[in-house]
């Protein structure tokens, strides 16, 4: 494992530790308005929707980042 993957899961764990505990700390239950996919409010605590809200960037950031050919340059024909 090189040392750009190693800071890269660290700084991961940093931040899943800290969805962790921001989720722990705000148990209530709040409405969650999101007007482009229903007209109703969703009622939930904080913890849930706060972690579904992480793990939508973190899925996103995947796509975004993982997409692409796995070729990694154009190949060279011989002549």
């Amino acid at each position: 494992m090189n040392a750009k993957t190693f800071f890269r899961t660290l700084g991961f764990l940093i931040i899943l530790f800290l969805v962790v505990y921001i989720s722990i700390q705000n148990t209530q239950v709040i409405d969650f308005h999101f007007s482009m996919v229903s007209d109703k409010p969703l009622r939930s605590s904080a913890a849930i929707i706060y972690f579904a809200m992480f793990a939508v960037g973190v899925i996103g950031g995947t796509l975004l980042h993982g997409g692409g050919s796995g070729g990694g340059g154009a190949s060279k024909g011989k002549k």
